[in-house]
């Protein structure tokens, strides 16, 4: 199998599918990137702070299916590795019907309840009719979104990261082109941004698709065959359910915590957006080795090769911090001059810089805590980390900031929360992992369970 984990040097397989990932997150944050860049250069401080602050909303509604899709990723991959084409085949298809669906609901969702969101949030009066007008023309591609992360989950998956990388590459550069084209030349406003984003974000999951239908592979999709199979739907739902719930839940706790910033005013908002754009990029080492590390335990444990997942799960983990670690460092020391690149109001750049300084050097525990969650949803065990990463960022940061920011004042307050959460969860996850028989024996657990 061209794309498999399962067999070869684990350190070069891993590194191999995960460097493509890392591209390609790269190249995705760009994407989100250039709205806010662009936007900050062309239109107003008021324009700037609706765009980048909106990824908090985004992920609220757009979170659930892509948990959804991280399910689905687990079961197709499963069956990749043990090499049953036919539930392979069936898991794919029910996928796409799932992910169709679901655009059309997210749709709906995402420009119904805009204005209702932003106003709890409590956006600013000054930033509200730009925000809508953003959010509206970005949900209006949600079937292209879930669409997308659903295909590119697929081909993951099954081992095959260097195809995403590329599709993302070219629609990157169709986002920028028609941002600077909207926005910069024709001057339509931030809604226009949004288009920008839809447009290719259509481009990209035209590109999976025909690379789905069009080459034969185990995993080839045929549109007539896209239908929901009961049985295997159950499957992905059990699978992505909990990551859907948590990412929707914290997703939720973030929008709580964006309401906070936002009562700060709209220095704030611009400046806490900002750091969120930069944060993203020391992200990325994160979610390859989170998604690498899922794939490569799904794949090997439907192979069967139960000491290859111990040597892999070692690996993926001193890889993320490392790397986590490092890029946080680089922001701690650079933060003025990456926030400025953004923004020049010196307002915006000391809160974007006061953020950095307090968050960045412990990228490692949020490193940590995400490999461990892939882990065990690749393992098949997605409630652990849903119940964890729930009772932790969600009920611990938003009860903390609730009760110390009346008492004190300070946008600071605001920032300590997530590092305290992040390092709570790294001691359960770290607990759980070396007490747990859930990987450890895995093969002992596995026989045991056949014999019943």
């Amino acid at each position: 199998m061209k794309h498999s984990l399962t067999s070869g040097s684990i350190w070069r397989g891993m590194l191999f599918f995960a460097l493509p990932i890392l591209l390609g997150n790269i190249f995705q944050q760009l994407y989100n990137t250039a709205d806010a860049f662009i936007v900050g250069r062309f239109l107003d401080k008021n324009a700037y702070a609706a765009v980048s602050s909106s990824g908090s909303l985004i992920f609220l509604l757009v979170g659930f299916f892509n948990g959804i899709a991280v399910g689905a990723g687990v079961v197709i991959a499963r069956y990749y590795g043990a090499k049953d084409n036919e539930k392979l085949q069936t898991a794919v298809h029910t996928t796409l019907a799932f992910g169709l669906t679901a655009g059309i609901v997210l749709t709906v969702l995402g420009m119904t309840l805009t204005p209702q969101l932003l106003r709890l949030m409590k956006t600013d009066a000054d930033v509200l009719p730009n925000s809508i007008d953003y959010f509206r023309m970005y949900f209006a591609g949600s079937i292209a979104i879930v669409m997308y992360n659903l295909c590119v989950g697929i081909l993951q998956a099954v081992g095959d990261s260097r195809h995403p990388l590329y599709y993302l590459i070219l629609s990157s550069l169709v986002n920028i082109a028609l941002d600077l084209l909207f926005v910069g030349v024709f001057h339509w406003g931030v809604w226009s941004a949004a288009l920008a984003t839809s447009i290719s974000q259509f481009v990209s999951l035209g590109l999976c698709i025909f690379r789905l239908c069009h080459y034969d592979t185990v995993y080839r999709v045929c549109l007539r065959k896209i239908r929901f199979h009961l049985p295997m739907l159950k499957q992905v739902i059990h699978f992505g359910l909990p990551s859907g719930v948590q990412n929707s839940i914290i997703a939720f706790a973030n929008v709580i915590v964006q309401s906070n910033i936002n009562a700060f005013g709209s220095n704030a908002m611009a400046g806490c957006g900002t750091y969120a754009k930069l944060e993203g990029f020391a992200f990325l080492p994160i979610t390859c080795f989170t998604m690498a590390l899922t794939t490569f335990v799904s794949q090997n444990l439907g192979a069967h090769q139960y000491e290859r997942v111990k040597k892999g799960v070692r690996f993926g983990i001193v890889c993320s911090t490392t790397l986590a670690e490092c890029i946080g460092v680089v922001l701690f020391l650079l933060a003025e001059p990456l926030v400025a690149i953004f923004q020049n109001d010196p307002a915006v750049i000391e809160i974007g810089v006061r953020q950095a300084h307090v968050e960045a050097l412990f990228f490692c525990f949020l490193a940590f805590a995400h490999c461990i969650a892939g882990i065990m949803r690749g393992a098949g065990k997605p409630m652990v980390p849903m119940f964890i990463m729930l009772a932790i960022w969600c009920v611990l940061r938003v009860a903390y900031i609730s009760i110390v920011v009346p008492l004190v004042a300070k946008i600071d307050v605001i920032f300590t929360a997530y590092p305290l959460t992040w390092g709570v969860s790294c001691i359960i996850f770290l607990i759980y992992f070396l007490k747990s028989d859930w990987l450890h024996n895995y093969d002992r657990l596995e026989q045991k369970k056949a014999l019943l």
